[in-house]
């Protein structure tokens, strides 16, 4: 873990010196020095009195780079089509086990002719148009602002059943980090 070069990242950003710290922690500058060049691990108390002293939640210190705050802006979203069908796919944000996406399906469109199945749990939120969902025994119409849910591994199809294009937003979850839903398929 590299916490030494997170933790003097958010003292420069915060404008603290190390005698600041030092002095709201009780600890000397030489060991403020090597905790911030790795050199040397703190325990888990010393952590706790360094990120209340940089004004930080001490879980934040121990996070890894790639689980923090992860940024996709809309000029930078990946976009893909999926299915026979091409359905414009924007990729808005992937976290370990989870993707967001906005789908977009042209009138009459649909996730396929017939229903699909894979791993995870998928939560999709309507934010523009008509579409109809079916999940073995299960279907309904849904409008702008309504939202479901289901497991994945049932057999299951969306279809725009307006005269417009719908967009739905749809986030999925999954055990494994390789999993592959319908909408990453290119």
């Amino acid at each position: 873990m590299d916490i030494g070069s997170t933790i003097r990242a958010i003292r420069k950003r915060k404008d603290i010196t190390i005698a600041q710290i030092c002095e709201d922690t009780g600890l000397s500058q030489g060991f403020m020095s090597q905790v911030e060049t790795n050199k040397t691990s703190p325990s888990i108390a010393t952590l706790e009195n360094i990120a209340n002293a940089l004004k930080v939640p001490l879980a934040y210190l121990l996070l890894r780079k790639e689980e923090r705050m992860q940024i996709v802006r809309k000029t930078d979203r990946k976009v893909t089509t999926s299915g026979p069908e091409r359905l414009k796919v924007e990729h808005l944000s992937a976290a370990k086990n989870m993707r967001m996406m906005l789908v977009e399906l042209p009138p009459g469109a649909s996730t396929g002719d017939e229903p699909h199945a894979h791993e995870g749990e998928e939560v999709h939120m309507v934010i523009k148009g008509r579409i109809y969902a079916e999940q073995g025994e299960d279907a309904a119409e849904f409008g702008e602002g309504d939202s479901f849910s289901w497991n994945a591994c049932t057999p299951h199809l969306v279809r725009n059943i307006g005269e417009e294009d719908a967009i739905v937003l749809i986030s999925v979850y999954t055990e494994s980090e390789r999993a592959e839903s319908y909408y990453d398929q290119q």
